[in-house]
């Protein structure tokens, strides 16, 4: 991350000098870096027009039994549910933008799905980014950030593995039942209200199928997510973006979600990688994981507005291992995450999902692992769920899945080396009172080495923010970086297996060096935090860094910007 700079000459001169080749993100001239005409010139197209498209009864839509290739000279309305079938690939080409339509009856929400064994390419740029959002949308950075779950989202289904079984979590009921199972291994995805095959995700293990843990649904790259999370029914929402039983083989990094009705990211199984995930301002959890994910993340950065009036179970983490608390299933959720930055809104409202709002919550259970994090102004840090009691070795909550008590633990969930910045309760267990145990808060602080600092006080950092939902003013903003970085002596390291980057401080961003989410994110449009924009060559948001950039930039010699 870049630290607070002065404006001087030599800057002035490396404006000059990228003038004409090193162009920014901008809304209205999204993509000018690929050659694509401003936002506001570029004809709509629907996508059931598109060739190849055929409707399928009960599906509220559609499939595109040819694919499709989408180009930035267009922006295209997802004006159904729209299917990639099997066999067929979505092209989205970068610096596209895609609006997705309202829809008065609920079921018939709109939403792009990507069923398994088809795929999506949408592999954007930090100059030329992909954009989700909804038809009202101008692209401008006008659009209120209070405008939610007017259309689904993007759900991508695949063949990677779950724990679903028809027993225990069917047969499938809509509605947010957790009655997902149609067969052994295979399931409807939550927020839709049929089990036609093409909303269905995993294999059909009583058929003789076998799970693909390596399996490929395309690529997600620098896309943004907007406006999304359509109820469907209450408990049966659409999130930003859905991924059931998606395989490793995939690849998401770079990706946003924007003022989601919903969870913003929800996965259902499956092995998939995340890294470089930024969510903002949705009503519901930041990262919820389910039915046995068992992938790994890394830079993770989530926050909330400063509305607190939502009635949403608001957790930075919700972990699960299946939301049916009675089957036990296997295999039990178990990502491994490192380096995340999640800014809560201090909203205290018990919920009835079990427990509390919480920067990580860990339900029915989950096992997994996080380190080197940073989490601020939750109400609670770390609740655990312990409502089942105490469990024989082996079937034991998420609770006793994590604390070395009484011989009952497996040591399969661990959260270490973790700040936990300003949270009325760091550590609570089975409810929102902060309920602390004093063995617990040992293990807790010394032995798993997190670190507790009281309101916000941490160097460099701040959670005090402010934010006009209906204008997009930040008239206070956050510092998420803290400065200097948090030491992560003593504690484990990302491994370096291809995936995870070095990384030797706490939280999502260094206090030195290149933002990750500079320039291509929503977050540096709108200016989010005073600690994520660096010194900006694009001064007018237009897209391009010119000569008119300069001549607002010269007065500035002297001042500073971070």
């Amino acid at each position: 991350m870049k630290t607070k700079k002065r404006i001087s000459k030599l800057v002035a001169t490396s404006v000059i000098a990228v003038a004409a080749i090193a162009p920014s993100f901008g809304q209205s001239n999204n993509g000018v870096a690929c050659g694509c005409p401003p936002v506001a010139s570029r004809p709509t197209v629907l996508l059931t027009s598109l060739p190849g498209y055929t409707a399928i009864s009960g599906t509220y839509g559609g499939e595109l039994l040819n694919g499709a290739v989408l180009t930035c000279d267009k922006t295209y309305i997802i004006d159904k549910k729209i299917y990639i079938p099997s066999g067929q690939t979505i092209t989205i080409n970068p610096g596209t933008v895609l609006k997705g339509r309202v829809n008065a009856v609920p079921a018939e929400a709109t939403a792009l799905v990507i069923e398994r064994g088809g795929k999506i390419m949408a592999d954007g740029s930090s100059d030329c980014q992909i954009i989700f959002t909804a038809e009202a949308d101008p692209v401008d950075g006008s659009f209120a950030i209070s405008n939610k779950g007017l259309w689904g989202g993007v759900v991508v289904l695949g063949k990677a593995t779950n724990n679903l079984t028809l027993a225990l979590n069917g047969p499938f009921v809509a509605g947010g039942s957790g009655k997902l199972a149609v067969a052994d291994g295979l399931g409807t995805i939550e927020g839709f209200a049929t089990s036609n095959t093409q909303d269905q995700y995993g294999v059909n293990l009583s058929l003789g199928e076998t799970f693909n843990d390596n399996d490929n649904s395309g690529i997600l790259k620098y896309v943004s997510i907007r406006h999304s999370g359509a109820i469907l029914a209450v408990g049966a929402e659409i999130n930003g973006l859905t991924l059931g039983s998606v395989g490793r083989g995939t690849s998401i990094e770079h990706v946003e979600i924007v003022s989601c009705a919903d969870d913003n990211i929800e996965l259902f199984g499956g092995t998939v990688n995340l890294r470089y995930i930024s969510t903002l301002f949705g009503n519901d959890d930041m990262y919820d994981y389910d039915l046995g994910w068992s992938g790994k993340a890394q830079f993770l950065f989530g926050m909330k507005t400063d509305n607190t009036a939502s009635i949403d179970s608001d957790n930075g983490f919700e972990a699960d291992s299946d939301d049916n608390k009675a089957s036990n299933n296997s295999p039990k959720s178990h990502p491994i995450i490192y380096n995340v930055t999640l800014m809560g809104n201090s909203k205290a409202t018990t919920t009835s999902d079990n427990s509390s709002i919480a920067a990580i919550n860990a339900k029915e259970l989950t096992e997994g692992e996080i380190y080197n994090s940073v989490f601020a102004y939750f109400k609670n840090g770390f609740n655990m769920v312990k409502s089942l009691g105490t469990r024989t070795l082996g079937t034991s909550e998420a609770y006793h899945n994590w604390a070395n008590v009484g011989g009952n633990s497996l040591n399969t969930l661990k959260v270490k080396c973790n700040t936990f910045v300003g949270c009325t309760n760091p550590l609570t267990i089975g409810s929102s009172a902060g309920n602390v145990v004093a063995t617990d808060n040992t293990q807790f602080t010394t032995t798993d080495l997190n670190v507790i600092v009281a309101g916000n006080t941490l160097p460099g950092f701040s959670y005090n923010f402010t934010v006009d939902n209906s204008t997009n003013v930040f008239a206070v903003k956050n510092d998420v970086v803290p400065n200097p970085s948090l030491s992560t002596v003593g504690c484990p390291v990302a491994p370096a297996d291809g995936f995870f980057r070095a990384a030797n401080y706490r939280g999502a961003f260094a206090s030195t060096g290149e933002n990750w989410l500079t320039d291509w994110s929503y977050a540096q449009v709108l200016g989010v935090t005073s600690g994520l924009v660096a010194c900006p060559t694009d001064m007018n948001g237009d897209g391009i860094t010119d000569v008119s950039d300069f001549l607002i930039f010269a007065p500035a010699f002297g001042t500073s910007c971070n």
